[in-house]
C-alpha cells in the first residue's frame, strides 16, 4: 500500500523491563492510520482497561473515517468531489491547524500535495500534478470544505497520526488517567512511566543507528525521515515531497511538543527547510523543540 509515512522509530521506557508494579499497567496494540499502534497505561485494573480501550478503538475508527485515503472517508470523498458540507469540528480544527503551520513554514508543509505524491509513487506526469498542489485554493468553514481547483486532492497523512495521539490523549485524561504513553506513529507521552520518572524514548536513523535519547512527560515527539519510506517505480524516490518538487534537505527531523499533531507536521515540514528557517517557525509555536536533525 502506497502511503505518506514517514520512518519513525521510538522506543519508550513501558516498552523495556516492567516496573515492580507491572500488574497495574494494561497495554492494548492495534493500528492507526495505518501505522502499528500501541498504548500503555498505568494505574488501571484490567477491567477498566478494556472498557477504556474499546474506546480507543472506537475513537480511532471515527478518525479513519475522517483522514484515511485507504477506505471511504470524508477525506476520500472531498477529494473526489471537491467538496465536503458539514464537516466535523475535530476536521475543521486539523484544517485550521494546518494552514497556520504552512503559513510558518512558507508554504512547505501543504496537504494539497497529493497529487504531486501520487504521480511521483506511479510514474505519472509530476508537471501536471504540481499545477493542482496550492492551499490558498482550499477553504475550510463550518458549512463546508472546498477544493478550488478541479482534480486537487489532499492528504493528511504528515499530521493526522498526530491528531490521532492528541484525541487518545484527551480520551485518556476524560476518563482520570494521567500516567500514559500513546503512540499512534507519533509519541504523546502522559505523566510518567511505570516507577516513576519522565518516560524515555530513542529517536533513531532508518537503518537503526541511534540518534538522541529524550525524556518526555505531558509532551509529545514526531520524527520523520524522507528516505525511511520510498516510492516512485524505481523505489529510490523519497516519500516527504516538496511542493515545488525540490529534494529533502534532511534524512531525519524530530520535534517535540504539547500537541502531537503539531510536532508531526513540523517534523514533516522541516525536512524540506534548512535551518535558518527552521529556526523561524519554531519561533511561531510556543513550546516547540528541535529534538534531533540529521
Amino acid at each position: 500500500m502506497l502511503t505518506r509515512r514517514r520512518f519513525l522509530s521510538i522506543t519508550a521506557a513501558a516498552l523495556a523491563a516492567p516496573a515492580a508494579n507491572a500488574s497495574t499497567t494494561e497495554t492494548w496494540q492495534g493500528v492507526a492510520m495505518g501505522s502499528r499502534a500501541s498504548i500503555t497505561l498505568v494505574g488501571a485494573t484490567r477491567h477498566r482497561a478494556r472498557r477504556v480501550f474499546r474506546r480507543v478503538e472506537a475513537r480511532l475508527q471515527r478518525i479513519e473515517a475522517m483522514f484515511s485515503l485507504h477506505r471511504d472517508s470524508a477525506l476520500t470523498r472531498l477529494n473526489r468531489d471537491g467538496r465536503l458540507s458539514h464537516p466535523a469540528p475535530e476536521m475543521l480544527a486539523l484544517f485550521d491547524l494546518a494552514g497556520r503551520v504552512h503559513a510558518a513554514t512558507g508554504g512547505r508543509f501543504d496537504p494539497s500535495v497529493q497529487p504531486l505524491w501520487l504521480a511521483r509513487a506511479t510514474g505519472g506526469d509530476t508537471d501536471a500534478a504540481r499545477r493542482l498542489i496550492g492551499w490558498q485554493n482550499v477553504t475550510a468553514t463550518p458549512t463546508e470544505i472546498r477544493l478550488h481547483v478541479p482534480g486537487m486532492a489532499l492528504t493528511f497523512n504528515g499530521i493526522a497520526q498526530g491528531e490521532a495521539a492528541d484525541q487518545i490523549a484527551a480520551l485518556m485524561r476524560d476518563e482520570g488517567f494521567g500516567n500514559v504513553m500513546i503512540d499512534m506513529g507519533e509519541v504523546m507521552a502522559l505523566g510518567q512511566r511505570p516507577g516513576g520518572g519522565d518516560w524515555r524514548g530513542a529517536v533513531a536513523m532508518p537503518d537503526g543507528r541511534e540518534v538522541v535519547r529524550t525524556g518526555l512527560s505531558d509532551r509529545a515527539l514526531a520524527t520523520s525521515s524522507p528516505f525511511g519510506t520510498r516510492i516512485g517505480k524505481d523505489g529510490q524516490g523519497a516519500h516527504i515531497l516538496a511542493p515545488d518538487g525540490r529534494p529533502p534537505v534532511w534524512q531525519l527531523v524530530s520535534v517535540s511538543a504539547d500537541r502531537a499533531a503539531l510536532a508531526d507536521a513540523l517534523s514533516t515540514a522541516f525536512c524540506l527547510m534548512d535551518r535558518a528557517s527552521i529556526d523561524t517557525a519554531l519561533q511561531a509555536f510556543a513550546a516547540t523543540r528541535l529534538i534531533a536533525i540529521a
